[in-house]
């Protein structure tokens, strides 16, 4: 399922105009995209947890020429599903 059905989807179910619906999933996408920029956690019963995770700078390995690569740090999203998604 992409943006668009999920988009009918939910105006199917709510009764709500494909306008209206794109933009209230917009705003819950953008909501928790701005509370993780924050580095706030965004748990949603149910469904799972969003949250921010702190990766380590490391050194890789390019597999193509075998030479070793540093990788910065950096913060990642991590997303940890609720008991009852599926």
């Amino acid at each position: 399922m992409n943006k668009t059905e999920l988009v009918n989807a939910i105006a199917e179910k709510t009764g709500m105009s494909k306008v209206a619906s794109k933009e209230a999933m917009n705003a819950v996408l953008s909501t928790i995209q701005e509370q993780l920029k924050k580095g706030e956690k965004v748990s949603l019963i149910g469904f799972g947890t969003f949250s921010v995770v702190k990766r380590n700078a490391r050194t890789a390995r390019n597999p193509q020429t075998g030479k070793t690569v540093k990788v910065a740090a950096k913060k990642v999203a991590k997303f940890k599903a609720g008991s009852n998604l599926i």
